[in-house]
């Protein structure tokens, strides 16, 4: 059987299951996959479901990765009326370059 190894932008190994930050976004995933494909390595994260080449990755140490629990919102169900009213609210918003001005 082959193990395939795949290195991040600081040589240090990349393994399934760990944690590696995307360096041009910070976008911190878990490692869901790797794969060779025409030359080229990838890392699969496991949330977004997104390759990263291995070059613009860094592996990060899991003592400093805080997971959080989606809590409970009551029956699971999503309020459609209220985010119309915050999609409503938020286009409607106006943008003045007068807002900050100051008298003196």
């Amino acid at each position: 059987m082959f193990l395939l190894q795949i290195f991040d932008a600081r040589d240090k190994l990349i393994e399934i299951g760990g944690y590696v930050r995307y360096v041009g976004t910070g976008t911190v995933g878990k490692v869901e996959d790797l794969k060779i494909e025409n030359n080229n390595q990838w890392v699969k994260f496991e949330d977004p479901q997104l390759w990263y080449s291995h070059e613009l990755l860094e592996v990060l140490d899991s003592k400093h990765i805080k997971t959080e629990t989606k809590k409970d919102r009551g029956n699971g169900e999503i309020d459609v009326d209220a985010l119309k009213d915050i999609q409503e609210e938020l286009e409607n918003a106006e943008l003045d370059s007068n807002v900050a001005e100051g008298g003196g």
